[in-house]
């Protein structure tokens, strides 16, 4: 057996594909792996990959504009070159886009195909409700309550996660690694890595936050700074040992991805931002402690690996949404106080153990996993009582159960106590979404029996009415955006009938939850 995995995003996206893979590897299947051409070598980090296709979009973009009938047969000699050489029969595509939905067509002909899918017509046919869900959550920030590596196994079909275990380095890249920190400073003890690059500036730890922690880091544990990152980030290393009190080994834009992958498993420790090298390094079982700021956020896309830590700033409007220019100047950046990150810091290097950090304006969290094997965070920072908290932990159970198709069963409901303004905030909303769903079920009956052009104008209305009420409540902005999409994807009025049972038992049992 053999399955194809597609995954044409980035590289800390492609990391995560790994518990796919290995899921599938325990079942049987030879894995391959599509991914965008950049990326490429980004596979050679991953466990049970048996092929690597590079999908070349620079010049099929690039034929496009020559002659798009040149495109198109570039396409189509990669698609068959798959089908002779590999010959899945196990399509799973884990990118949402236009074009790998074009992809997985093409190629799903004849094959099981999971995952984010295009019908014959053009319209989206995934192949379940997690998708729809991996999708709009990625845009609804702070209604994620699941890690991504969860979410894309259970957008592959996979029950249970497998663990997240990258490959370990060659003999050669150890080597290279040994030699890379062969000479540390007199009297070092060890070495903690720094990443303090990011995808936008308003989420990297500010540069004097971690040239402070450098030096607390020398001062009090004779730990030596070890600077990552790309070539283009090497601007960020040279800022933060303007200055510095304290020995360093600058390796920013200084190793392949195989040496950086080794020089991580010989750290006793990594700072990080939201970054594909923390991802990197929570495969490789490297400890660390995650900064998230802005759009990041711990809950959704932190390491997916056990005993590690993560910081957030403790403030309301964090994380923020995409694409919308902070009204606070970026306040979150300095609210992850240095002295907070080292003590995390400290405590772990004496004793392996993640200490308590209440009142220091920081969410901390330990990872680890739930009953079901899925990511999950633990608070050490005494948030577990605050009804954002309770809040994310009671969608992880309740949209669990509807995505599964599982059901709520009236004993297995559980109940939340929040507070009188969040319990007011919810139930306005959902019981206003529970008297639109009783009547469109009303007006189905109608419809089925006599479809009358007056009932089926109001009907539509309140399919849009179900939309706008759930997206004015921010905690249920990810229901509104999936019960956009599912609405708009049905071909017969009996799927529109699923869809409502579907959400009236979902609401209901939200709805108890929180009374």
């Amino acid at each position: 057996m053999k399955a194809l995995v597609i995954n044409l995003t980035r590289f800390g996206d492609l990391l995560q594909t790994q518990p796919v893979i290995t899921a599938l590897a325990e079942q049987g299947y030879k894995v391959g792996v599509m991914c965008l051409q950049n990326f490429a070598g980004t596979t050679q980090l991953l466990r049970n990959v048996s092929r690597t296709f590079s999908l070349p979009g620079a010049s099929m973009l690039a034929a496009v504009d020559r002659d798009w009938r040149k495109a198109i047969n570039i396409f189509e000699s990669y698609c068959v070159d798959i089908e002779e050489t590999f010959g899945p029969s196990l399509v799973i595509n884990l990118t949402p886009s236009v074009s790998s939905r074009l992809i997985t067509l093409r190629l799903g002909k004849g094959r099981e195909v999971r995952g984010f899918a295009m019908d014959e017509f053009g319209f989206n046919a995934d192949t379940s409700h997690w998708a729809g869900f991996l999708q709009m959550a990625s845009a609804n920030r702070g209604a994620s309550p699941f890690n991504v590596v969860d979410l894309f196994s259970k957008v592959a079909g996979i029950d249970r996660p497998a663990p997240f275990e990258l490959a370990e380095p060659t003999p050669e890249m150890k080597v290279a690694a040994l030699k890379l920190l062969e000479n540390p400073a007199p009297g070092a003890e060890g070495f903690v890595g720094f990443q303090p690059g990011a995808s936008e500036d308003r989420r990297r730890w500010p540069i004097a936050h971690f040239r402070a922690l450098g030096w607390r880091l020398w001062k009090e544990k004779r730990r030596v700074p070890v600077l990552l990152g790309t070539e283009s980030e090497k601007v960020l290393g040279e800022q933060i040992l303007q200055g510095a009190e304290f020995p360093a080994v600058n390796l920013m834009g200084g190793t392949s991805l195989p040496e950086l992958a080794a020089v991580l498993r010989r750290l006793d420790l990594l700072v990080t931002n939201d970054t594909g090298t923390m991802h990197l390094a929570a495969g490789s079982g490297t400890p660390l402690a995650a900064i998230f700021l802005a759009t990041a956020q711990p809950w959704d896309t932190g390491p997916a690996a056990d005993n590690l830590c993560c910081f957030e700033p403790d403030l309301d409007c964090h994380p923020c949404p995409f694409g919308q220019k902070c009204a606070f100047d970026n306040i979150c950046r300095q609210e992850v106080d240095p002295d907070a990150v080292f003590d995390a810091a400290s405590s772990y290097i004496d004793s392996g153990v993640w200490p308590r950090l209440e009142n220091r304006s920081v969410r901390a969290y330990q990872t680890g996993r739930d009953e079901l094997g899925m990511i999950a965070l633990t608070s050490l920072s005494g948030h577990e009582q605050s009804d954002r908290h309770k809040w994310i932990i009671l969608q992880r159970e309740l949209y669990r159960r509807f995505l599964d198709g599982a059901g709520f069963a009236e004993g297995e409901i559980p109940a939340v106590d929040l507070s009188p303004e969040f319990r007011t905030r919810l139930l306005t909303a959902l019981n206003s979404c529970r008297d639109v769903l009783f009547l469109l079920s009303k007006q189905v009956m109608l419809l089925q029996a006599n479809p009358i052009e007056a009932v089926k104008l109001k009907f539509l209305a309140n399919l849009q009415k179900i939309q706008d009420i759930l997206s004015s409540c921010p905690e249920l902005s990810v229901l509104s955006s999936m019960w956009m999409v599912e609405s708009r994807t049905h071909e017969s009025m009996d799927g529109l009938v699923e869809q409502l049972v579907r959400y009236m038992d979902l609401i209901n049992a939200v709805t108890v939850s929180v009374e």
